[in-house]
């Protein structure tokens, strides 16, 4: 057994202990760590920031891209969001211990379908720093144990955020070993991580194409799949000008560098020539550069060609792909083709063509008349998420607390036999 495998292995025993120990905690113990967490958080808002800013230091001497960078920077602001989606998770019900179904049988049994934590999580996520306590408060409240490994971008923030989530453990008598961090970025331990499935139970990768796709071809256990957010537009004829302008400039510039942002714009045939430049001249003047089809092209000079690898790029800058279609059953034809089952979203004030499209596009999330950035957990009243799944079983679109539990069945009988 390697070095590597034997951190993996220490890690994993500690924290499935910790994890069957926490799954007895008491709810109102479990709130007021969190409340802890969400204090601590903003009494230390500026040695994070300090931690943060080594990060960025060296992000800047790598050169890192401006979507990764953003991705990685924590401001005051960010930090203040992260304690309130910590706080936020403390008022939602508790997800454990639910009956889900129950059925009383004919002999008298009585059988109870009931939710109860999955045991231990493996969370691999790239330059997000705040995943790291979003994923220790959701897990916390499921009452999961998790072995988080960030990535080498947010070494030091995610190292300082780890710290102040196990003092606030420590402070409640749970556990600390319930919330596990991989002591050093050696990759040979994401391998050992992967390989460890006597103590992980789903794994979690949070990041580019290449690591989710490492993380789903290695993995020996099941693994909640967060894979790169191409999202689209389409803009139906029937759709109201001022609101496309609105919703659109949103969904493409409000953060380009996050997974919901828009990538990909769709065009009816049916508009006007003045609407489509109306549209498109509302982009360009916002800064964003346009990759287009040939009709798209002829609208504005400043519109350059697209390659057909630009209809299933996730750019997380401001850029866009867009191209024309002939209606609506071609727009879902493209982005299920094209789109990553990620989010995806029509303009539209025509019944008919809002209804076909939000039944047959083949994504977690889908939308009418509205920003595809509110894909995540906080904006759906989940306190925060840890990923978008674009798988189709357990959990799909924001991964939160109930989507971090499985279930039992409770059976209950007073002395029934099974007939011969």
């Amino acid at each position: 057994m390697n070095t590597s495998t034997n951190i993996v292995e220490s890690l994993g025993q500690k924290t499935k202990a910790a994890a069957q120990e926490l799954s007895r905690t008491d709810i109102t113990t479990i709130h007021s760590a969190l409340s802890t967490i969400a204090q601590s958080l903003r009494d230390e808002t500026q040695p994070i920031m300090d931690a943060n800013a080594q990060d960025l230091a060296h992000a800047a001497e790598k050169k890192l891209s401006t979507a990764l960078t953003d991705r990685l920077t924590l401001t005051p602001e960010r930090i203040s969001a992260i304690a309130k989606g910590v706080e936020a998770i403390i008022t939602l019900d508790d997800p454990v211990g639910n009956v889900l179904e129950k059925t009383t049988r004919p002999n008298g049994l009585i059988i109870e379908k009931t939710s109860v934590p999955i045991g231990v999580l493996g969370m691999i996520y790239e330059s997000r720093p705040n995943v790291t306590v979003d994923a220790a408060a959701l897990c916390l409240k499921s009452r999961n144990g998790v072995i988080l490994r960030g990535g080498s971008d947010s070494f030091y923030s995610s190292r300082h955020l780890h710290a102040l989530i196990q003092r606030a453990l420590t402070a409640h008598n749970i556990p600390k070993d319930c919330i596990s961090m991989l002591p050093s970025n050696d990759r040979s331990l994401v391998d050992g991580m992967l390989h460890a499935h006597k103590y992980i139970d789903v794994m979690i990768p949070r990041g580019g194409k290449g690591l989710t796709g490492k993380v789903m071809s290695e993995a020996k256990m099941p693994v909640f799949a967060h894979l790169d957010g191409n999202c689209h537009i389409y803009i139906h004829h029937s759709a109201d000008l001022a609101l496309t302008l609105d919703v659109l400039h949103n969904a493409k510039m409000r953060r380009t560098g996050i997974c919901g942002a828009t990538e990909s714009l769709l065009l009816d045939t049916r508009l006007t020539d003045n609407t489509a430049n109306d549209i498109l001249t509302h982009l360009l003047n916002a800064g964003c550069h346009i990759v287009g089809d040939e009709r798209t092209c002829a609208l504005d000079p400043r519109i350059t060609p697209a390659t057909n690898a630009d209809w299933s790029t996730e750019y997380l800058e401001a850029k866009i792909s867009c191209k024309y279609v002939a209606n609506t059953a071609a727009a879902i034809d493209h982005i299920n083709h094209y789109g990553s089952h990620h989010t995806d979203a029509i303009l539209a004030q025509d019944n008919n063509a809002v209804t076909a499209f939000l039944n047959q596009v083949d994504s977690a999330i889908v939308m009418h008349n509205t920003s595809t950035q509110f894909a995540d957990g906080g904006e759906f009243g989940m306190g925060a998420e840890i990923g978008i799944g674009t798988g189709k079983l357990h959990a799909r679109g924001p991964v939160g607390l109930r989507q971090l539990t499985t279930y039992k069945y409770i059976v209950k009988g007073n002395g029934q036999t099974r007939p011969t």
